[in-house]
Protein backbone atom coordinates (compact mmCIF):
# COMPACT_ATOMS: atom_id res chain seq x y z
CA UNK A 1 0.00 0.00 0.00
CA UNK A 2 2.58 2.37 0.51
CA UNK A 3 3.54 2.71 -3.11
CA UNK A 4 2.82 5.51 -5.02
CA UNK A 5 1.18 5.00 -8.58
CA UNK A 6 1.64 8.41 -10.69
CA UNK A 7 -0.71 7.49 -13.28
CA UNK A 8 -3.27 4.88 -11.87
CA UNK A 9 -5.64 5.11 -8.62
CA UNK A 10 -5.49 1.61 -6.40
CA UNK A 11 -8.15 3.06 -3.84
CA UNK A 12 -11.11 2.30 -1.45
CA UNK A 13 -12.73 1.73 -4.79
CA UNK A 14 -11.26 -1.31 -5.67
CA UNK A 15 -12.86 -1.34 -9.55
CA UNK A 16 -11.79 1.57 -9.97
CA UNK A 17 -8.22 1.35 -12.15
CA UNK A 18 -8.47 4.91 -14.33
CA UNK A 19 -6.44 7.78 -15.43
CA UNK A 20 -6.56 10.28 -12.36
CA UNK A 21 -8.50 13.08 -13.47
CA UNK A 22 -5.96 16.25 -14.59
CA UNK A 23 -8.49 19.03 -13.55
CA UNK A 24 -10.40 19.39 -10.46
CA UNK A 25 -12.82 21.64 -8.42
CA UNK A 26 -10.62 22.90 -5.01
CA UNK A 27 -13.59 23.66 -2.39
CA UNK A 28 -11.48 26.65 -0.27
CA UNK A 29 -13.53 29.60 -1.81
CA UNK A 30 -16.58 27.71 -1.75
CA UNK A 31 -16.79 26.07 1.37
CA UNK A 32 -17.24 28.90 3.69
CA UNK A 33 -18.09 32.60 3.03
CA UNK A 34 -14.96 34.45 3.39
CA UNK A 35 -11.17 33.35 1.19
CA UNK A 36 -8.40 35.95 -0.01
CA UNK A 37 -9.60 35.37 -3.62
CA UNK A 38 -9.54 39.14 -5.44
CA UNK A 39 -13.36 40.72 -5.74
CA UNK A 40 -15.35 37.94 -4.29
CA UNK A 41 -17.93 40.13 -3.75
CA UNK A 42 -18.56 40.20 -7.65
CA UNK A 43 -19.47 37.12 -7.88
CA UNK A 44 -20.80 36.33 -4.38
CA UNK A 45 -22.05 39.94 -3.73
CA UNK A 46 -22.37 41.67 -0.69
CA UNK A 47 -20.53 39.78 2.26
CA UNK A 48 -23.88 39.64 4.32
CA UNK A 49 -25.55 37.29 1.35
CA UNK A 50 -23.53 34.48 2.16
CA UNK A 51 -25.77 32.13 4.81
CA UNK A 52 -24.67 28.31 4.60
CA UNK A 53 -27.71 27.70 2.44
CA UNK A 54 -26.33 30.15 -0.16
CA UNK A 55 -22.82 29.21 -0.46
CA UNK A 56 -24.05 25.34 -0.61
CA UNK A 57 -26.46 26.16 -3.25
CA UNK A 58 -23.45 27.85 -5.09
CA UNK A 59 -21.35 24.75 -4.67
CA UNK A 60 -23.87 22.45 -6.04
CA UNK A 61 -24.43 24.76 -8.64
CA UNK A 62 -20.44 24.23 -9.62
CA UNK A 63 -20.35 20.47 -8.82
CA UNK A 64 -23.68 19.91 -11.09
CA UNK A 65 -21.27 21.75 -13.76
CA UNK A 66 -18.19 19.20 -13.60
CA UNK A 67 -20.60 16.30 -13.62
CA UNK A 68 -22.26 17.74 -16.77
CA UNK A 69 -19.01 18.43 -18.48
CA UNK A 70 -17.04 15.34 -17.58
CA UNK A 71 -20.25 14.12 -20.38
CA UNK A 72 -19.76 16.96 -23.10
CA UNK A 73 -16.40 18.01 -22.83
CA UNK A 74 -13.60 16.57 -25.72
CA UNK A 75 -11.60 15.88 -22.63
CA UNK A 76 -12.89 13.43 -20.64
CA UNK A 77 -11.89 13.45 -17.27
CA UNK A 78 -13.44 11.37 -14.05
CA UNK A 79 -14.94 14.33 -11.43
CA UNK A 80 -12.59 15.44 -8.96
CA UNK A 81 -13.32 17.49 -6.04
CA UNK A 82 -10.92 18.77 -3.49
CA UNK A 83 -11.47 19.57 0.97
CA UNK A 84 -10.38 20.38 3.70
CA UNK A 85 -11.64 19.80 7.51
CA UNK A 86 -10.63 23.68 7.58
CA UNK A 87 -12.60 25.48 4.30
CA UNK A 88 -15.78 25.62 5.87
CA UNK A 89 -18.53 23.15 5.59
CA UNK A 90 -16.86 21.71 2.10
CA UNK A 91 -16.91 18.33 3.42
CA UNK A 92 -20.52 18.51 4.38
CA UNK A 93 -21.21 20.23 1.14
CA UNK A 94 -19.18 17.50 -0.97
CA UNK A 95 -20.79 14.74 1.06
CA UNK A 96 -24.21 15.51 0.62
CA UNK A 97 -24.01 16.53 -2.41
CA UNK A 98 -22.41 13.34 -3.57
CA UNK A 99 -24.66 11.23 -1.18
CA UNK A 100 -28.07 12.95 -2.43
CA UNK A 101 -27.11 12.38 -6.28
CA UNK A 102 -26.32 8.30 -5.79
CA UNK A 103 -23.38 8.93 -6.81
CA UNK A 104 -20.80 5.67 -6.72
CA UNK A 105 -17.91 6.16 -5.10
CA UNK A 106 -15.74 4.07 -8.22
CA UNK A 107 -17.30 7.57 -10.58
CA UNK A 108 -15.60 10.03 -8.50
CA UNK A 109 -12.30 11.38 -7.09
CA UNK A 110 -12.51 12.59 -3.94
CA UNK A 111 -9.60 14.40 -1.53
CA UNK A 112 -9.49 15.82 1.45
CA UNK A 113 -6.87 17.56 4.47
CA UNK A 114 -6.72 17.35 7.72
CA UNK A 115 -4.83 19.87 10.02
CA UNK A 116 -6.36 23.06 10.54
CA UNK A 117 -9.79 23.85 12.22
CA UNK A 118 -11.90 26.02 11.24
CA UNK A 119 -12.91 28.76 14.09
CA UNK A 120 -14.23 32.12 11.92
CA UNK A 121 -17.85 30.88 12.68
CA UNK A 122 -18.90 31.67 9.33
CA UNK A 123 -17.96 35.23 8.95
CA UNK A 124 -16.36 37.00 6.11
CA UNK A 125 -14.01 39.07 8.03
CA UNK A 126 -12.48 38.66 11.71
CA UNK A 127 -10.80 41.36 14.05
CA UNK A 128 -7.48 42.34 13.01
CA UNK A 129 -5.29 39.49 13.93
CA UNK A 130 -7.59 36.75 14.41
CA UNK A 131 -6.95 33.40 12.20
CA UNK A 132 -9.56 31.86 10.67
CA UNK A 133 -8.26 28.56 10.61
CA UNK A 134 -5.90 26.89 13.30
CA UNK A 135 -2.83 24.47 12.40
CA UNK A 136 -2.67 21.71 14.70
CA UNK A 137 -0.22 18.40 13.44
CA UNK A 138 -0.58 16.39 16.29
CA UNK A 139 -1.62 12.43 16.34
CA UNK A 140 -4.40 13.17 18.60
CA UNK A 141 -5.76 15.68 16.11
CA UNK A 142 -5.69 13.27 13.21
CA UNK A 143 -7.41 11.12 14.94
CA UNK A 144 -10.01 13.25 15.71
CA UNK A 145 -10.38 14.74 12.50
CA UNK A 146 -10.14 11.52 10.20
CA UNK A 147 -13.30 10.22 11.94
CA UNK A 148 -14.83 13.85 11.38
CA UNK A 149 -13.95 13.25 7.40
CA UNK A 150 -15.23 9.87 7.56
CA UNK A 151 -18.51 10.81 9.12
CA UNK A 152 -19.10 13.72 6.37
CA UNK A 153 -17.53 12.00 3.20
CA UNK A 154 -15.90 8.71 4.37
CA UNK A 155 -16.98 6.59 1.34
CA UNK A 156 -15.60 9.15 -1.31
CA UNK A 157 -12.10 9.33 0.01
CA UNK A 158 -9.37 8.63 -2.50
CA UNK A 159 -6.21 10.88 -0.73
CA UNK A 160 -5.89 12.40 2.52
CA UNK A 161 -3.63 15.12 3.09
CA UNK A 162 -1.35 17.06 5.54
CA UNK A 163 -2.60 20.36 5.64
CA UNK A 164 0.47 22.64 4.96
CA UNK A 165 3.46 20.72 6.43
CA UNK A 166 5.86 22.77 7.67
CA UNK A 167 9.29 22.15 10.03
CA UNK A 168 7.64 24.08 12.78
CA UNK A 169 4.33 22.08 12.62
CA UNK A 170 6.57 19.27 13.54
CA UNK A 171 4.72 16.60 11.23
CA UNK A 172 7.80 16.41 9.27
CA UNK A 173 9.56 14.40 12.46
CA UNK A 174 6.53 13.12 14.47
CA UNK A 175 6.84 8.98 14.14
CA UNK A 176 3.24 8.76 16.04
CA UNK A 177 1.71 10.84 13.59
CA UNK A 178 3.29 9.16 10.40
CA UNK A 179 2.90 5.74 11.95
CA UNK A 180 -0.99 6.73 12.07
CA UNK A 181 -0.99 8.00 8.64
CA UNK A 182 0.28 5.06 7.34
CA UNK A 183 -2.04 2.81 9.06
CA UNK A 184 -4.84 5.15 7.45
CA UNK A 185 -3.26 3.88 4.27
CA UNK A 186 -3.21 0.39 4.91
CA UNK A 187 -7.16 -0.05 6.58
CA UNK A 188 -8.87 2.51 4.58
CA UNK A 189 -6.83 2.39 1.35
CA UNK A 190 -6.53 5.80 1.06
CA UNK A 191 -3.81 7.56 -0.64
CA UNK A 192 -1.32 9.88 2.01
CA UNK A 193 -0.48 12.93 0.98
CA UNK A 194 0.66 16.57 2.16
CA UNK A 195 0.41 20.03 0.89
CA UNK A 196 2.61 22.92 0.83
CA UNK A 197 2.93 26.58 1.08
CA UNK A 198 5.27 29.05 1.15
CA UNK A 199 8.71 30.27 0.13
CA UNK A 200 10.49 27.32 1.42
CA UNK A 201 7.93 24.49 0.10
CA UNK A 202 10.45 23.06 -2.27
CA UNK A 203 12.58 22.44 0.72
CA UNK A 204 9.64 20.84 2.84
CA UNK A 205 8.60 18.64 0.36
CA UNK A 206 12.29 17.35 -0.28
CA UNK A 207 12.50 16.32 3.63
CA UNK A 208 8.93 14.96 3.74
CA UNK A 209 9.95 13.00 0.32
CA UNK A 210 12.86 11.46 2.82
CA UNK A 211 10.48 9.97 5.15
CA UNK A 212 9.90 6.43 5.15
CA UNK A 213 7.24 3.82 7.63
CA UNK A 214 7.77 0.04 7.86
CA UNK A 215 4.95 -1.93 5.75
CA UNK A 216 5.69 -5.56 6.66
CA UNK A 217 9.24 -5.88 6.83
CA UNK A 218 9.86 -3.38 4.00
CA UNK A 219 10.56 0.46 4.19
CA UNK A 220 7.84 2.65 1.77
CA UNK A 221 8.00 5.84 1.33
CA UNK A 222 5.17 7.92 3.52
CA UNK A 223 4.06 10.15 0.90
CA UNK A 224 1.90 9.04 -2.29
CA UNK A 225 1.04 12.51 -2.84
CA UNK A 226 2.26 16.34 -3.07
CA UNK A 227 -0.34 19.47 -3.31
CA UNK A 228 1.79 22.35 -4.19
CA UNK A 229 1.64 26.15 -4.83
CA UNK A 230 2.86 26.54 -8.23
CA UNK A 231 1.77 29.20 -10.92
CA UNK A 232 2.66 31.57 -13.65
CA UNK A 233 4.14 33.79 -10.55
CA UNK A 234 5.74 31.25 -8.62
CA UNK A 235 7.71 29.16 -10.22
CA UNK A 236 10.51 28.16 -7.61
CA UNK A 237 8.89 24.41 -6.99
CA UNK A 238 9.51 23.33 -10.30
CA UNK A 239 12.65 21.74 -9.67
CA UNK A 240 11.45 19.60 -6.64
CA UNK A 241 8.17 18.56 -8.24
CA UNK A 242 10.39 17.12 -11.49
CA UNK A 243 12.32 15.51 -8.38
CA UNK A 244 9.44 14.30 -6.45
CA UNK A 245 7.34 13.00 -9.84
CA UNK A 246 10.45 10.90 -10.62
CA UNK A 247 10.12 9.47 -7.30
CA UNK A 248 6.71 8.38 -7.93
CA UNK A 249 4.88 11.14 -6.34
CA UNK A 250 0.80 12.94 -7.52
CA UNK A 251 1.79 16.01 -8.32
CA UNK A 252 -0.99 18.16 -7.50
CA UNK A 253 -1.24 22.17 -8.09
CA UNK A 254 -3.07 24.24 -6.09
CA UNK A 255 -3.24 28.12 -6.22
CA UNK A 256 -3.14 27.92 -10.23
CA UNK A 257 -3.96 31.43 -10.89
CA UNK A 258 -2.47 32.36 -7.94
CA UNK A 259 -5.62 33.71 -6.38
CA UNK A 260 -6.72 35.54 -9.05
CA UNK A 261 -3.45 37.70 -9.59
CA UNK A 262 -2.27 35.57 -12.58
CA UNK A 263 -5.00 36.95 -14.47
CA UNK A 264 -4.28 40.39 -13.96
CA UNK A 265 -0.59 39.66 -15.10
CA UNK A 266 -0.08 42.37 -18.36
CA UNK A 267 1.49 39.50 -20.30
CA UNK A 268 -0.98 36.81 -19.70
CA UNK A 269 -3.63 39.93 -20.76
CA UNK A 270 -1.16 40.64 -23.89
CA UNK A 271 -1.06 37.16 -24.95
CA UNK A 272 -5.01 36.27 -24.66
CA UNK A 273 -5.48 39.36 -26.88
CA UNK A 274 -3.29 37.60 -29.33
CA UNK A 275 -4.51 34.24 -29.46
CA UNK A 276 -8.32 33.05 -30.98
CA UNK A 277 -10.48 31.48 -28.39
CA UNK A 278 -8.29 31.70 -25.62
CA UNK A 279 -8.96 33.48 -21.99
CA UNK A 280 -6.15 34.66 -19.41
CA UNK A 281 -7.58 31.73 -17.18
CA UNK A 282 -6.94 29.11 -19.66
CA UNK A 283 -3.54 30.59 -20.47
CA UNK A 284 -2.42 30.48 -16.77
CA UNK A 285 -3.91 27.01 -15.89
CA UNK A 286 -2.43 25.39 -19.27
CA UNK A 287 0.79 26.90 -18.66
CA UNK A 288 1.02 24.65 -15.20
CA UNK A 289 -0.36 21.40 -17.16
CA UNK A 290 2.11 21.55 -19.43
CA UNK A 291 5.15 21.35 -17.31
CA UNK A 292 7.00 17.93 -17.20
CA UNK A 293 6.22 16.61 -14.28
CA UNK A 294 2.79 16.06 -15.09
CA UNK A 295 0.78 18.10 -12.54
CA UNK A 296 -3.42 17.70 -11.83
CA UNK A 297 -4.68 21.07 -11.47
CA UNK A 298 -7.24 22.14 -8.99
CA UNK A 299 -9.68 25.03 -10.24
CA UNK A 300 -10.50 27.89 -7.66
CA UNK A 301 -13.83 28.36 -10.02
CA UNK A 302 -16.58 29.58 -7.29
CA UNK A 303 -19.49 29.45 -11.01
CA UNK A 304 -20.23 26.56 -13.33
CA UNK A 305 -18.88 29.14 -16.48
CA UNK A 306 -15.45 29.90 -14.58
CA UNK A 307 -15.31 25.53 -14.18
CA UNK A 308 -15.65 25.10 -17.96
CA UNK A 309 -13.63 27.72 -19.05
CA UNK A 310 -11.11 26.75 -16.55
CA UNK A 311 -10.89 23.04 -17.82
CA UNK A 312 -10.93 24.01 -21.51
CA UNK A 313 -6.54 24.39 -20.40
CA UNK A 314 -6.28 20.81 -20.87
CA UNK A 315 -6.77 20.92 -24.87
CA UNK A 316 -4.43 23.67 -24.61
CA UNK A 317 -1.68 22.32 -22.76
CA UNK A 318 -1.85 19.27 -25.08
CA UNK A 319 -0.70 21.80 -28.27
CA UNK A 320 2.07 23.20 -25.34
CA UNK A 321 3.76 20.34 -25.09
CA UNK A 322 4.12 19.80 -28.53
CA UNK A 323 7.83 21.35 -28.79
CA UNK A 324 8.39 24.13 -32.02
CA UNK A 325 4.25 24.67 -32.09
CA UNK A 326 2.63 28.37 -31.59
CA UNK A 327 1.24 27.32 -28.22
CA UNK A 328 4.30 25.56 -27.02
CA UNK A 329 6.24 29.72 -27.86
CA UNK A 330 3.53 30.80 -26.39
CA UNK A 331 4.13 29.02 -23.11
CA UNK A 332 7.67 29.98 -22.57
CA UNK A 333 7.23 33.51 -23.27
CA UNK A 334 4.62 33.96 -20.36
CA UNK A 335 6.29 31.75 -18.32
CA UNK A 336 9.74 33.76 -18.93
CA UNK A 337 7.47 36.88 -19.16
CA UNK A 338 5.24 36.66 -15.16
CA UNK A 339 7.49 34.81 -13.26
CA UNK A 340 8.53 36.27 -9.82
CA UNK A 341 10.89 36.22 -6.93
CA UNK A 342 9.34 33.52 -4.18
CA UNK A 343 9.95 35.36 -1.27
CA UNK A 344 7.76 38.28 -3.01
CA UNK A 345 5.36 36.41 -3.93
CA UNK A 346 4.69 35.13 -0.99
CA UNK A 347 4.84 38.45 0.79
CA UNK A 348 1.97 39.63 -2.17
CA UNK A 349 0.01 36.66 -0.84
CA UNK A 350 0.19 37.34 3.17
CA UNK A 351 -1.10 40.65 2.27
CA UNK A 352 -4.65 39.96 0.74
CA UNK A 353 -7.52 40.37 2.46
CA UNK A 354 -10.33 38.06 3.21
CA UNK A 355 -13.17 39.14 1.36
Amino acid sequence: PGRPMATSSSTAKPSAMVTLPRIGLGMAALGRPGYINLNRSSTFGNKDNRDISAMQDRANSVMDAIFTSRSSSTTTTMPWLDCARSYGLSEQFVGEYLRKKNVDPKDVYVSSKWGYTYVADWKVELEEGAPHEVKDHSVENFLKQIEETSTHVGEYINLYQVHSATFESGILTDKRVHSALHQCRTQRNWKIGLSVSGPNQDEILREAMKITVSDGGDECQLFDSVQCTYNVLEQRPSTALMEAHEAGLDIIIKEGLANGRALQHPKIIQIAEQMDNCTPDQIALACILAQPFQPRVLSGAVTPEQFVSNAAALDLADKMKVEGSKENGMMKEVMEGCVMESEEYWKERSALAWN
